[in-house]
């Protein structure tokens, strides 16, 4: 065997290599959209809980709390093997990337502060608004490694899927916060605007996702998505949307709409959950079938040489350093247009990071929406109480609360709490 059939050799048990340890990631990819699913169920119920004061939802929480257990009980089997490689998973373990283990690390920290959370709830410690963006960080912590394993994918068929899976399931789960944040408003009985804010920004970022989805899923799944969209539940969703972000009140015509809310939001999240699991199937597929393929090659010796001179990468290097004949030239045109102007010229990868730094971009935005929106409550209600209790107007209140922060060198806001944090204190006595 000469170094060329070698080095073949050596690059396709290279390539077995990485696919295995791909298509153990892929495994893994599964358990964490059913675990994430089972997370959205239980924070929309959460939300409903706090909502009404703990008068609503117990049991239905409990049931979602039960569902993520039992989901959480096989990923953490999963993990576990990830945590504690042995000899054989030496290989595995090296082509899963420093990051991505790091990014399992920080899922299994989230997994370990999920019990205080729930207690938390359970004795409404927590507003509803501060339980969403616990089980947010936790879900985007999981979600990254999906990200992290599209990073790891040099197969552009396995890729196409990964990017898929990836926009279609941050997609789900932005609808997912949609139905906590429309769960916790309609069970309130009024949205405020950092709420109607939040709805109308989930919406955008939803379809953003969705639309990149489509745009290199394969026919069949656009059908079955398309075929969704026609479903009735999408008009009811459209309905309770215009409710939730029309600056208007909400009509008291509904008998427990938060619940209602979440039943409609449920069915449609339902329904992304089966298309989700169609591209977990695709892409576990698409790894068996690359591997297959791969060790068919590495039997085939005298076929090696001939696949080296057949790559993709080298054709436009070989046309475009000969002059091509006559009968070549429209052919050199398509072979160029293919390599330059096709949707997978761009760096899928790219795509996926483009994405998932404007979804973070979304989030701090709407937490600092939240943030000066709940500023500006505490210092209306400091001006109130300066009004009441020193009976000024309204001008001569606000006027005093910035010459005091100018005069003690402090934020606005942090003047404000403490005018709140007096007045309350003195109540109490």
């Amino acid at each position: 065997m000469n170094a060329i059939d070698r080095l073949l050799r050596a690059a396709k048990i290279s390539e077995i290599e990485q696919l295995t340890g791909l298509a153990e990631t892929a495994a893994v990819v599964g358990d964490i959209t059913r675990f994430v699913h089972a997370l959205q169920r239980e924070r929309g119920a959460s939300s409903i809980y706090l909502g009404s004061g703990g008068l609503r939802f117990t049991r239905q929480r409990h049931q979602r709390i039960a569902d993520s257990l039992q989901a959480e009980t096989t990923l953490r089997q999963r993990l576990e093997e990830w945590a504690t490689p042995n000899e054989a998973d030496r290989i595995s373990h090296r082509l899963a990337g420093a990051r991505l283990l790091t990014r399992v690390a920080a899922v299994w920290q989230g997994l370990d502060a999920l019990p205080g959370i729930r207690l938390d709830i359970d004795a409404q410690r927590l507003t509803a608004d501060d339980a969403v963006r616990l089980f947010n960080r936790l879900i985007s912590n999981l979600l990254s490694v999906i990200f992290e394993a599209a990073n790891t994918a040099s197969d552009a068929e396995i890729t196409r899927v990964l990017v898929c899976l990836f926009h279609f399931i941050q997609g789900k789960e932005l609808a997912g916060q949609e139905r906590a944040c429309g769960a916790f408003g309609f069970t309130s009985g009024a949205f405020d605007e950092a709420h109607r804010q939040t709805m109308r920004q989930l919406i955008d970022a939803q379809h953003r996702c969705f639309e990149t989805f489509a745009e290199f899923a394969s026919a069949d799944l656009i059908s079955c998505w398309r075929h969704e969209l026609d479903q009735p539940i999408h008009a009811a969703i459209v309905r309770l949307r215009e409710l939730a972000t029309l600056d208007a009140p909400l009509p008291d015509d509904h008998d427990d709409p938060g619940e209602q809310w979440y039943a409609i939001a449920t069915q449609r999240i339902d329904a992304m959950k089966r298309i989700e699991d169609r591209l977990v199937e695709e892409l576990q597929h698409s790894c068996r079938e690359r591997i297959a393929q791969t060790e068919r090659d590495l039997e085939n010796a005298s076929g090696l040489q001939d696949a080296l001179n057949g790559e993709r990468w080298v054709a436009p290097v070989n046309l475009l350093m000969s002059a091509p004949e006559a009968d070549q030239a429209s052919s050199l045109g398509a072979l160029t247009a293919n390599a330059m102007d096709s949707r997978f010229s761009r760096s899928l990868i790219e795509l996926v990071q483009l994405q998932n730094a404007r979804l973070q971009q979304i989030s701090d935005e709407l937490e600092s929406t939240r943030r000066t929106l709940r500023d500006r409550k505490r210092i209306d209600r400091a001006k109130g109480l300066l009004m009441t209790h020193q009976q000024l107007s309204e001008d001569e209140a606000y006027r005093l609360l910035r010459k005091t922060a100018m005069d003690q060198s402090k934020p606005l806001i942090e003047v404000a709490q403490n005018v709140i944090d007096l007045v309350e204190m003195l109540s109490s006595k």
